[in-house]
């Protein structure tokens, strides 16, 4: 089983916040910029957990992989900014929603020449591939610059469920996950290591919607899924019966070995996840709450 170490601050990721170095060949390591789902929420009340909305890095085997654009990848840009050599990444969408794609714009390596970035993902519900919805929040009026004032270089592929993505020793592999939402989830496997980053689990599952999340994160070292809530709230932990528990029960069936909840509702304050992390680390007692700034090391 593999070891997995807190290494960064588990508090709100200021931006004055520099983790660090997570460059090291060989290292299998997970860096959370941004933990809240739906909308971005800073406020004194969730400085802890922070307010960034999705975006997770994964450091492996040389390569940097980002996973969703929210609002954390605009912190996670900020710390590339002094590098004086080309940064080459690998930027995975799970899907189009703007709380998964609203960091992009403000991405500032992006808007580098000497920067290349490879872009992934499925169609839209509407069709729309991953570039067409990028570009279209960046028209006006939405946004001041199209994706054309981006001088990095942007390649873009497009992936169906079950399509897979080789990087040298590094494996990610899709599946579909949520068929309302159009929302893909991957796992990324190195050796004998492997993450797996769900987040858009629901109640309801089908029996083979079920079966294609079960097969991704099967034996997974690391899953990171969000905690499922009926809207408009769910701040009422006692009036909801679906929070986390939908990712704590594909976990054990799957034989995760750690679990993290991320994507946290914009109502639940710093208090309150802190009684949530407390409730699920009593039924799964390998598993933690997702904040801006936690660092954990795979397999070391």
């Amino acid at each position: 089983m593999s070891n997995f170490e807190l290494s960064g601050s588990q508090s709100y990721l200021t931006e004055e916040l520099i983790v660090p170095p997570r460059d090291s060949v060989g290292e299998f390591m997970v860096t959370f910029w941004g933990v809240r789902g739906l909308i971005p929420t800073p406020c004194s009340s969730t400085h802890r957990y922070g307010g960034n909305t999705a975006c997770i890095e994964i450091s492996v085997a040389g390569k940097h992989l980002i996973f969703d654009g929210g609002t954390g990848l605009r912190i996670l840009g900020r710390t590339w900014q002094k590098r004086e050599e080309p940064v080459e990444a690998h930027l995975f969408f799970t899907n189009s929603q703007s709380n998964h794609i609203q960091g992009f714009p403000f991405f500032a390596p992006a808007f580098v020449s000497k920067n290349c970035f490879h872009i992934y993902g499925m169609a839209a519900s509407n069709g729309a591939s991953i570039k067409q919805c990028l570009c279209d929040q960046m028209l006006q009026p939405l946004f001041p610059y199209p994706l054309q004032a981006m001088q990095s270089q942007l390649q873009f592929y497009h992936l169906t469920a079950g399509s897979e993505v080789n990087l040298d020793d590094v494996t990610i592999t899709t599946a579909l996950i949520n068929q309302s939402q159009n929302s893909v989830g991957y796992r990324v496997t190195n050796q004998e290591y492997s993450v797996a980053y769900v987040t858009d689990l629901h109640k309801n599952l089908e029996q083979v919607e079920r079966d294609r999340i079960l097969q991704i994160i099967q034996d997974a070292d690391l899953l990171i899924a969000n905690a499922t809530y009926n809207p408009p709230t769910a701040y009422n932990h006692e009036a909801t019966d679906v929070h986390w528990k939908t990712a704590v029960e594909l976990a054990k069936s799957a034989g995760v070995k750690q679990l993290v909840i991320s994507q946290h509702h914009p109502d639940d304050n710093d208090d309150f996840l802190d009684k949530v992390q407390l409730e699920v680390q009593s039924v799964f007692p390998k598993a933690l709450l997702a904040c801006e700034g936690l660092v954990l090391s795979v397999g070391s």
